[in-house]
């Protein structure tokens, strides 16, 4: 039983870490779907939700306005979820150079994004987070691919900033190996989903966002579920810092882990392989699998040691875990210093934090639970915003 459980674990994790990589890397380089790309400049509306977000707002709305976009074709709208601090008084300081404010009282990130898409007035919507800032060609990037009638969104290309932190080594990893995965999505049919820093969808495309889920991930799948590609350009670039330190940026990982797996069961009919195709596996494989591979890393992890005796195999999966999560534990406590600033270190502490993440996540929506709301806590130098959970609401049945 116990070699079951071991070769069963040690089988999933090699499917979400090579195989499934390398159907999907084969895929884009085999079996490409070519999409037109042409200069365009659609109405375009700019919509970032903010609560209390006085510490970056005024620069990402110097950034929004230096764009390399026809003015009179932008519209830049802020609606603040209740923000009790300058976040609004900022805001209004802009209105001068078009930037319209939506101020509402606090009800939550998803039903405010709801009402600004409602008085927007583009034809397409951009999505962004109030502490990502755009490159100056970002936008032009984002709505190239548009030109194409069967492209329904375009996902951007989310970068980090501050690369001597140890949290950035492992998080800059991770994101550079899910921008591979990404192009070869792309260039063979649609890309998973997209990031909240940087996307794009037509407005006709747009439904309201339902409660509990990621709105980066409902928006972009939406596109998909109607019928539309959604594709990944990699010249429209947002940065945003790293958070400080982990246990900010495990609250964030927890957070947007459990919307994300509630966004998943919201979706569940494009887990339909046939009506989506490959894209029910890639689906299923990236936000499922991936997200719940804490199970069978934590089974490899027990079953190891009981299996010595049988033979090198399991001896030597057993001392690479140790020698792994001790790397990660090293990394944790050294968090701090030049030392686990190291790959060595920080790419296992990065693991680790993301994974006991998932676990914590994967508990949360067993147990029934959605997240609608959260407060930002900030690093105290840069006025970063990570989540803190605020509170939590049983999941509706809808979801489950």
């Amino acid at each position: 039983m116990l070699v079951i459980l071991f070769w069963g674990a040690m089988a999933l994790i090699v499917y979400t870490y090579v195989l499934f990589p390398a159907a999907v890397l084969i895929r884009g380089r085999w079996f490409r779907r070519p999409y037109r790309n042409a200069e365009i400049t659609p109405t375009v509306s700019m919509i970032v939700v903010a609560h209390n977000e006085a510490g970056s707002i005024g620069a990402k709305l110097d950034n929004l306005l230096s764009l390399e976009y026809p003015r009179d074709k932008l519209e830049v709208l802020v609606a603040s979820d209740g923000s009790t601090d300058a976040t609004e008084g900022i805001v209004r300081g802009y209105a001068k150079h078009g930037v319209r404010l939506l101020a509402l009282p606090r009800q939550g990130k998803i039903s405010v994004l709801n009402a600004a898409v409602a008085v927007a007035t583009g034809d397409v919507l951009v999505f962004s987070d109030a502490n990502s800032m755009f490159s100056p060609g970002a936008i032009r990037a984002l709505v190239r691919p548009l030109a194409d009638p069967e492209i329904g969104g375009v996902a951007g290309d989310q970068r980090y900033l501050d690369e001597d932190r140890q949290v950035n080594a492992g998080e800059r990893t991770y994101w550079s190996f899910d921008r591979m995965l990404k192009v070869a999505q792309s260039a063979a049919g649609s890309v998973t989903s997209a990031t909240g820093a940087i996307y794009a969808i037509r407005r006709r495309l747009f439904r309201d966002v339902p409660p509990g889920v990621t709105d980066d991930f409902a928006n972009s799948t939406g596109v998909i579920a109607r019928g539309y590609r959604l594709v990944f350009a990699s010249d429209a670039v947002a940065y945003e810092p790293v958070a400080k330190s982990s246990r900010l940026e495990f609250a964030r990982k927890s957070r947007v882990i459990t919307r994300g797996l509630c966004g998943v069961l919201a979706r569940r009919e494009l887990l339909n392989p046939w009506r989506h195709g490959f894209y029910a596996l890639q689906l299923f494989s990236h936000k499922v699998v991936r997200r719940l591979v804490v199970f069978p890393l934590l089974i490899l992890l027990l079953v190891s040691p009981w299996l010595w005796t049988h033979g090198w195999p399991y001896q030597l999966a057993t001392v690479g875990q140790l020698a792994f999560y001790g790397c990660g534990l090293l990394g944790k406590l050294l968090e701090e210093t030049r030392v686990g600033r190291v790959r060595l270190f920080a790419l296992p502490h990065y693991f680790c934090m993301v994974y006991f993440a998932s676990l914590v996540a994967a508990l949360r929506v067993l147990r029934g639970y959605r997240i609608d709301l959260w407060e930002p806590q900030r690093d105290e130098d840069e006025g970063r915003a990570a989540d803190g959970l605020v509170a939590t609401a049983p999941a509706e049945r809808s979801l489950l």
